[in-house]
C-alpha cells in the first residue's frame, strides 16, 4: 500500500506487552520490587525476608495470633549460619566432637550421634559429605516440657521430616540429644545442600518463627495443649526469679510514654501475679511505686534482667562443674572476672574446668582456681581453648587492651609522610634503625585489619594505599576482636604443681621464688597450695645445690633457671637421638636454624620445636606461629638471650616473625 507506513507484526499471546526486552529497565525494577511485596510504600522497605525456601509457611505461621498460642506448648529454638570457608571447616569438625562429649546423657555417657535413618550415625562421613559445602547450619530445639520425653529422638525426626516438607526438599542431617541441664535439648547439624546439590537457602521467616512453631506443634500433639494449672505455675515460678521473664515482656509492652505503668490483665489471677512482679521489681531497685496501683519501670530494666539471669546461669555452672571434681566451696569464694572493675585486670591460677557458655556461637568459659583464694568464672570468647589451657595448667587471664595500638599510629605517620602510602621500604627509609623484620610486622597488622572487613588497598608491589582513615579501621578491628575474646589467655605452665615439685626442669615455681616481685599468695585455696609447693620446691633446689641458705634466707645460684633449662634438653635430646637417630645439636645465641620443622615437643620447662637437618637436629622455644609450618622447610636466627628465635618463612620479602 503506498504512502502508507510499513510495520512488522508480531505474534504472541493476547493481552501481550511483548518482550521484556521493549521495557525501560526502570519499569523491570519496579516490576520486581512489587513482586517481592515492596510496592509503592517507600518506607516498607525490602529486606530479603520472603528470599528463601519455606518463605510462605513462614510469613503464615509468624503471623498466628499471641493469644490463640497462648495455650500452646513451648519451644526454644536457637539458629545459626556458620560459613565454612578456610579455617571454619575445622572448627565445624571441633563442634561436632564437643556435641558428642562425655556426660551429656542421663547415665553420663558420650552423646550418640544419629539422623533420620540410624540411631548410630557416622559423624566422619557426614563431615565428608559436608567438605564442599558453602554453609551449614545449626540448631538448638529444647521444649519448655522437653523432661516428659524418655527420648528425644522421634521428637527430632517429626520436625526434621516436616521441616522437608515446608522446604520442599531432602535434609541431609545429623544430631545429638543431651540431658546436662535442666531443659534436655538437641543439637542438629545441618548441611547447606538441597537435594539437588545447590546452596540451601532459608527464608528468614522461617528460621525465626516457623521453625519454633512446627515444633511446638508437634510437642502439643504429643503431651496436648497447656491447662490452666500449667499456665499458673509457670507464672508463679516467674514471679521471683532474678530474669526476664514474661511477665516483664508484659509490663514493658504495657509501659507508658514517661515509663508507667499499671498491672492490667484479662483475669485477677494474672493481674495479681503481675502486681506481685512489680513488687519484686521494686525490692531489686528496678520499679518505683508512684502512686497506689501504678508503678514507673527502670530506663534499663530489660538490660539489668538479662544480665542478672546470665550472672545466675553462671553460678549454676560454677557450681555444676564444681561439685563434678569435689571442689565446692562457699559462695563468697566465687567470682566472675570482669577485667573493666578495678582491681581485677588480671588472674593467676590453675584451670579447674573449661566448656562452652553459648553452645551455639561457640563461646568459651575457663573457671580458674585462682592464688587470690576464689575460684573465678572468666569469658573467653570464641575459639577452642582445649589445647590453649588443659586442666589444671596454670594460666594468666587478663583484660584484653583495645584502642589503636602504636604500631598503628607508627603506620599511620608513615602513611602521612607518603600521600598516604605504606610500605616496607617505606618503613625503612623513616626508620634507619629498623630492621626489616621489625617493618613486616607492620604488614601482617595491616593484612589482620584488611581481612576483617576494612577497606585497604594493597597494591601488586606489597605497598598500601591507606587514605586517612586507617586509625578508624584499626580502632574498629580492636573492637571486634575484644568481642570475639574479651580476654588474653597466658599459658604459665602446662604441667600441675604436683610435676613441678621434684622436675629436673625449670618450672613456674622457679620463676616465682626467683621473681623480684613474686605475686601475692592468700592462705587459701590455690594459694595455699602454691605456698606449701613453693616450700617443698626450694628444698628440692638446696639439695640439688642450686640455692643455699644465708641470713635466715634462701639465696638462688646465678644461671639457676638456664641450667636447669639445659640439662632438660640435654636429656630430651639423648632421648630424641635414640628415636629419630640423628645427632643432636644445641641451639647457641645468634645461630642460624634451618631444616624441616618435624612436630612439637611438650617438656617440663615448655613447649619446643623440634627441626631436622640431614644428619642432625635441634629443639628451640615453640611458637604458635608454627602450627601451619609443620612438615615445611623454616629458617631463622636465635636472639641474644637464647629464649626465642627470628623466624622467616619462604624467600619473599617481608615474611619474617619477630
Amino acid at each position: 500500500m503506498a504512502g502508507e507506513e510499513t510495520f512488522e507484526p508480531r505474534l504472541g499471546k493476547i493481552r501481550s506487552m511483548g518482550s521484556k526486552r521493549g521495557r525501560k529497565y526502570l519499569h523491570q525494577v519496579l516490576r520486581a520490587a512489587n513482586l517481592a511485596g515492596v510496592g509503592a510504600a517507600r518506607n516498607s522497605g525490602f529486606h530479603g525476608n520472603r528470599i528463601g525456601r519455606g518463605a510462605g509457611v513462614g510469613r503464615v505461621l509468624a503471623a498466628r495470633n499471641r493469644m490463640a498460642a497462648f495455650r500452646q506448648r513451648r519451644v526454644v529454638i536457637k539458629s545459626r549460619i556458620v560459613k565454612l570457608a578456610g579455617k571454619a571447616l575445622a572448627g565445624a569438625h571441633a563442634h561436632l566432637r564437643y556435641i558428642q562429649r562425655d556426660g551429656v546423657t542421663r547415665d553420663g555417657e558420650p552423646g550418640a550421634l544419629y539422623n533420620a535413618a540410624s540411631d548410630r550415625a557416622d559423624g566422619k562421613d557426614f563431615m565428608e559429605r559436608a567438605a564442599g559445602d558453602r554453609h551449614q547450619f545449626r540448631f538448638i530445639v529444647s521444649a519448655e516440657d522437653g523432661s516428659s520425653y524418655d527420648d528425644l529422638k522421634p521428637l527430632t525426626r517429626r520436625l526434621m521430616t516436616q521441616m522437608e516438607e515446608d522446604l520442599g526438599t531432602k535434609l541431609d542431617w545429623v544430631a545429638v540429644d543431651h540431658f546436662n541441664t535442666g531443659h534436655p535439648h538437641t543439637h542438629i547439624m545441618l548441611r547447606g545442600r538441597d537435594e539437588r546439590g545447590k546452596d540451601l537457602i532459608v527464608a528468614r521467616d522461617y528460621m525465626a518463627s516457623g521453625m519454633r512453631e512446627r515444633a511446638a506443634e508437634i510437642v502439643q500433639l504429643d503431651l496436648g495443649p497447656r491447662t490452666d494449672r500449667d499456665i499458673e505455675t509457670r507464672l508463679e515460678r516467674e514471679v521471683e526469679q532474678e530474669r526476664l521473664t514474661s511477665l516483664d515482656r508484659r509490663l514493658l509492652r504495657a509501659k507508658g510514654v514517661e515509663g508507667l505503668v499499671s498491672p492490667q490483665a484479662d483475669g485477677p489471677f494474672r493481674q495479681a501475679m503481675l502486681t506481685r512482679r512489680l513488687v519484686k521489681l521494686t525490692r531489686l531497685g528496678l520499679a518505683d511505686e508512684t502512686a497506689p496501683g501504678r508503678w514507673h519501670l527502670a530506663e534499663d530494666l530489660e538490660t539489668t534482667l538479662r544480665r542478672m539471669g546470665e550472672r545466675g546461669d553462671i553460678i549454676k555452672t560454677m557450681h555444676r562443674q564444681l561439685g563434678a571434681k569435689g571442689a565446692e566451696r562457699a559462695l563468697c569464694d566465687y567470682a566472675v572476672f570482669d577485667p573493666t572493675v578495678e582491681g581485677q585486670r588480671e588472674v593467676v591460677g590453675r584451670v579447674l574446668a573449661r566448656g562452652l557458655s553459648d553452645e551455639l556461637s561457640g563461646r568459651y568459659y575457663l573457671l580458674v582456681d585462682g592464688l587470690d583464694g576464689r575460684i573465678h568464672y572468666a569469658d573467653v570468647g570464641s575459639g577452642d581453648v582445649a589445647d590453649l589451657a588443659p586442666d589444671n595448667a596454670i594460666v594468666c587471664v587478663s583484660g584484653r587492651k583495645t584502642g589503636v595500638r602504636p604500631v598503628d599510629r607508627m603506620i599511620a605517620n608513615i602513611a602521612a609522610e607518603n600521600d598516604g602510602r605504606y610500605s616496607v621500604d617505606l618503613h625503612l627509609r623513616h626508620d634507619p634503625q629498623a630492621t626489616e623484620a621489625f617493618a613486616s610486622t607492620h604488614v601482617r597488622r595491616l593484612e589482620a585489619v584488611r581481612r576483617s572487613g576494612a577497606t585497604l588497598d594493597r597494591q601488586p608491589d606489597g605497598s598500601w594505599n591507606l587514605g586517612d582513615g586507617y586509625l578508624a579501621a584499626a580502632a574498629s578491628y580492636e573492637e571486634r576482636q575484644a568481642r570475639a575474646r574479651p580476654v588474653a589467655v597466658e599459658l604459665l605452665s602446662r604441667e600441675p604443681l604436683e610435676r613441678q615439685l621434684g622436675a629436673d626442669a625449670p618450672t613456674w615455681l622457679d620463676r616465682e621464688l626467683t621473681a623480684a616481685t613474686p605475686l601475692p599468695l592468700r592462705d587459701a585455696g590455690f594459694g595455699r597450695a602454691v605456698r606449701e609447693a613453693q616450700a617443698i620446691r626450694r628444698q628440692w633446689l638446696l639439695d640439688q645445690g642450686l640455692a643455699e641458705e644465708r641470713s635466715g634466707g634462701t639465696v638462688y645460684r646465678a644461671g639457676m633457671l638456664a641450667t636447669l633449662q639445659r640439662r632438660e634438653l640435654l636429656r630430651a635430646g639423648a632421648q630424641l637421638m635414640d628415636e629419630l637417630g640423628l645427632r643432636f645439636t644445641e641451639a647457641k645465641a645468634g645461630e642460624r636454624i634451618e631444616g624441616k620443622l618435624a612436630r612439637q615437643i611438650d617438656l617440663v620447662g615448655g613447649r619446643y620445636a623440634l627441626v631436622e637437618k640431614s644428619k642432625e637436629f635441634t629443639l628451640v622455644p615453640w611458637r604458635r606461629v608454627l602450627e601451619e609450618r609443620i612438615g615445611k622447610q623454616v629458617t631463622g636466627i636465635v636472639r641474644p638471650n637464647g629464649s626465642d628465635v627470628n623466624w622467616t618463612f619462604g624467600r619473599s620479602r617481608g615474611q619474617g616473625v619477630s
